[in-house]
């Protein structure tokens, strides 16, 4: 039989995760893995160096699709900063859901200790950039380093919430995970309502008030 002239970057993510779900292990060489596949082993290196790099790419892609399906709603392009990441949210899980054979057995053993984990490296540099650019209000502190103080801190603290909805997805029980949903739009909501700068300026606003006045009367 002929060999596969083209191979994408979706059927070496497609074949690697059917042979981990079907034989329970990793391939154990890509000569191996392209011979089973009928494909020239060549051909795997124009899209990834290793299956390491196969694992990362498979949830690069998770996300990947998750925003080119949101990019494509109408109603998307005019949500706030947070419908977006609710839609975002959903959206990125139904993903996983759709794949949580593969997902469970990945994770599973390193629920406790996901922030580390290596095959997740390109899904949060990915995901950092995305939250960075949903321009969410910050409190406009006007001092440079402290500005990127403030947005190194969003990051990260949007990130560990991603992790964690991941570790509650992975542990739940539920039907169609309606608790994860619940779970996704509180957690959402929550740190939004922290975030809310208005009653911060409010307060702000008065005390240079009430400093003002007192200056001005002494």
């Amino acid at each position: 039989m002929a060999k596969k002239k083209t191979v994408s970057k979706n059927d070496i993510i497609t074949w690697y995760m059917d042979y981990v779900l079907e034989h329970n292990q990793n391939p154990k060489t890509i000569f191996a893995f392209a011979k089973m596949n009928n494909f020239e082993e060549a051909k795997f290196y124009e899209h990834f160096a290793s299956f390491e790099a196969v694992e990362k790419g498979i949830f690069e892609a998770f996300f990947t699709n998750s925003v080119n399906a949101l990019y494509k709603s109408e109603d998307y392009k005019i949500f706030d900063a947070r419908n977006k990441l609710l839609s975002f949210y959903y959206t990125f899980f139904e993903n996983l859901t759709a794949n949580r054979s593969y997902v469970k057995h990945v994770l599973d053993k390193y629920k406790n200790d996901l922030k580390g984990l290596k095959m997740l490296s390109d899904l949060k540099t990915h995901f950092t950039i995305y939250v960075s650019e949903l321009e969410i209000q910050m409190l406009d502190v006007k001092q440079e380093q402290l500005e990127k103080i403030q947005d190194k801190a969003l990051k990260e603290s949007a990130w560990l919430q991603l992790l964690l909805t991941m570790k509650f997805w992975l542990d739940d029980t539920s039907a169609s995970f309606e608790k994860t949903d619940v779970f996704i739009e509180k957690s959402v909501n929550t740190t939004f309502d922290v975030l809310d700068i208005a009653p911060l300026k409010s307060v702000l606003d008065l005390g240079k008030f009430l400093f003002k006045e007192k200056f001005q009367m002494n």
